[in-house]
This record gives structure tokens, C-alpha cells and sequence, in this order.
């Protein structure tokens, strides 16, 4: 093979890898690191079996898939949340579809504002089980209102639960990590914690703390390399996060009834969570389009990203206002590209 022609097809390979990877990323509904650990990369079936494993916010919706997916693996699972009767139902369900017995699941009911509680807590998963190996912050709420609109209450609430109540159940575990210079903490951030969008100012402020405080603790703690992070930045999700969402007072219940078939499947987002958590990637963000172009849009065009969200925000608030679903045009872009 003479030297001409073996630069010209280095030349057509140059031309093609970006073409390939950019049809990738049409069809993509994750990050494209995320997508070639799920072809390349370690199994959950082989990386995940015979750890404990403890679960906040585990009554429903990603939480309770995540059971149900790890239940299969052979852990050792801890429920926590504060619907006890849902971490039941739940318990059930993973006897029922997975490969564990009734000694190795956990119920332990947890108010992740109570901060006071936390220690009791891990000191309870540690006596039933004697270890943990990862802890899944997935414990928190959403919100849907104006800032103008919205009590002050509702922002400390938020603060206080997706933030500090996270922060402080981390602090509780991590000694135990430290002690043992393993382990593996996940957290379910959201795209809302990179892009903001307007409805939801509260739960963006508390999503974008989560990012500062575990980026930062992730460089504290490079002395421990056997102790690592996976922050999960979902897109919209099928899950009751939205009816459980906080308001413009803390107690006015959300409009309920709201079409959830456009968004990911809760099975498919957990699936690409545990390969995220078997290849210890530390950052991953999960979503369909055009959320996921947005992410990106935020990470390299700031600028252009804050002009289309604020256009596209008019639309979300004009819905809301009007007693539609604010996602609506998300819907209608999801279907036509279906």
C-alpha cells in the first residue's frame, strides 16, 4: 500500500468519524460516553452483584424502578423514603420479580429533612448489613410556580430536602466509606441542575447546589480513589414527580392528570443508570431530544442557550397560566419525531 493511499483513507476516515458521530447523536438519549459504556463498557450484571445498596426516595418512580432493576442482581437493598406503606409495596415487588429473599431488603422509613435522624439511620443499615457499599440520593421534589407567585417557604422547603437533606445523609455515610476506602455515591440530579428553565426556579437553585457540592467533594476526596461519584442528570422521566411537585404554597397540591407517555420510560433511564454506576462514570447525563440538546447547548453556547430558553420559557409559562401542561410543546416535538 503505497503512502498516498494510505493518507487518503486516513483523510476519508477523518471525514467520516464526525459524520458517524453526529447521526449518532440525532437518535441518542444519552450522553454519547453513557452510550458507549452501554456497547463497550462493564455490566451491572458483573460490576453490581453482592453489594448493599441504599436507596432514597425509593416509594416510586425512579427510586422504585431502581429497586426493582438492582433486586434482580443479587444486592442487598435499603428503602427509605417516608411513605412506609409504598417501601412495603415496593419490598413486595422485588420479592416478587427479583432473585432476593426477605432478609435482604430493608425498610427503613426516612424524612430527608430531618436531618437530626440521619446518623440513627446509617447506623441502622450498618448493623443490619454491616457495610454499604453505595448510597443512592435519589430523595426529592420538583416544583411548578412563578417566583413572583410562589412563598418563600417553598423555596426553603426545596432547599432543604433536594439539598441539605442530601448533603447531610452523605456526610453521615461517608466516615463509614472513608473507613473502608470504597464505595460508591450516586446522585439524581437533573438536567434542571445544568439548564434552568422557568416554573421551576426553586428546584433548579437546589439541583444546581447538588452539582457544586458533590464536584467539590469529588476533589477533596482524591487521597481515596477506591471512594467514587456518579452525578445522573435525567431529562423528563414517566414518574410521579411531577404530581408530587411543590406549588406556590407548600400545601396546595399540584394539578394532577397530566400526560406522562411522551417522556422516557422509568425503566429505560434506570437501565443506563446502573451501566453508569458499573463503568464509575462520573457525570451522565440521560435524556431524548430535544432536552438533551439543550444540555449540551448550556455546557458549550451559554449564551445562545440562555436566548432560546428564555423563548421557549415565554411558551411553558403561557401554558401553565393558561391551565395546560407546561411540557406541552416538548409533547408535541416528542410525537412528530416519533
Amino acid at each position: 500500500m503505497s503512502w498516498e493511499l494510505l493518507l487518503w483513507l486516513l483523510a476519508l476516515c477523518a471525514l467520516i468519524l464526525p459524520l458517524v458521530q453526529f447521526l449518532r447523536f440525532l437518535r441518542a438519549d444519552a450522553d454519547l460516553t453513557l452510550l458507549w459504556a452501554e456497547w463497550q463498557g462493564r455490566r451491572p450484571e458483573w460490576e453490581l452483584t453482592d453489594m448493599v445498596v441504599w436507596v432514597t426516595g425509593a416509594s416510586s418512580g425512579i427510586g422504585e424502578e431502581l429497586a426493582l432493576q438492582l433486586s434482580k442482581l443479587g444486592v442487598s437493598l435499603v428503602l427509605s423514603a417516608r411513605r412506609v406503606q409504598e417501601l412495603e409495596r415496593v419490598k413486595r415487588r422485588c420479592l416478587e420479580n427479583g432473585n432476593l429473599k426477605e432478609k435482604d431488603i430493608l425498610v427503613l422509613p426516612l424524612d430527608l429533612t430531618d436531618t437530626n435522624s440521619h446518623e440513627a439511620a446509617t447506623k441502622a443499615v450498618l448493623q443490619e448489613f454491616g457495610k454499604i457499599d453505595i448510597l443512592v440520593n435519589n430523595g426529592g421534589r420538583s416544583q411548578r410556580s412563578l417566583v413572583l407567585e410562589t412563598n418563600l417557604d417553598v423555596f426553603k422547603e426545596l432547599i432543604n430536602l433536594n439539598y441539605l437533606g442530601t448533603v447531610s445523609l452523605t456526610k453521615c455515610v461517608l466516615p463509614h466509606m472513608v473507613e473502608r476506602k470504597q464505595g460508591k455515591i450516586v446522585t439524581v440530579n437533573s438536567i434542571a441542575g445544568i439548564a434552568s428553565v422557568a416554573l421551576s426556579s426553586g428546584y433548579c437553585a437546589s439541583k444546581h447546589a447538588l452539582r457544586g457540592f458533590f464536584s467539590a467533594l469529588q476533589c477533596e476526596l482524591i487521597q481515596y480513589p477506591g471512594i467514587t461519584f456518579c452525578n445522573v442528570y435525567p431529562g423528563p422521566v414517566q414518574s410521579n414527580i411531577v404530581k408530587n411537585a411543590l406549588t406556590e404554597e407548600v400545601t396546595k397540591p399540584m394539578k394532577t392528570g397530566m400526560d406522562q407517555s411522551y417522556k422516557m420510560p422509568t425503566s429505560r433511564c434506570v437501565r443506563l443508570m446502573l451501566i453508569a454506576m458499573a463503568n464509575d462514570l462520573k457525570e451522565v447525563w440521560i435524556s431524548d431530544h430535544p432536552v438533551l440538546m439543550g444540555a449540551y447547548m448550556w455546557q458549550y453556547m451559554p449564551t445562545w442557550a440562555l436566548w432560546l430558553t428564555s423563548k421557549l420559557g415565554k411558551k411553558r409559562m403561557q401554558n401553565f397560566k393558561n391551565g395546560l401542561d407546561p411540557d406541552s410543546s416538548y409533547k408535541i416535538w416528542k410525537t412528530k419525531r416519533d
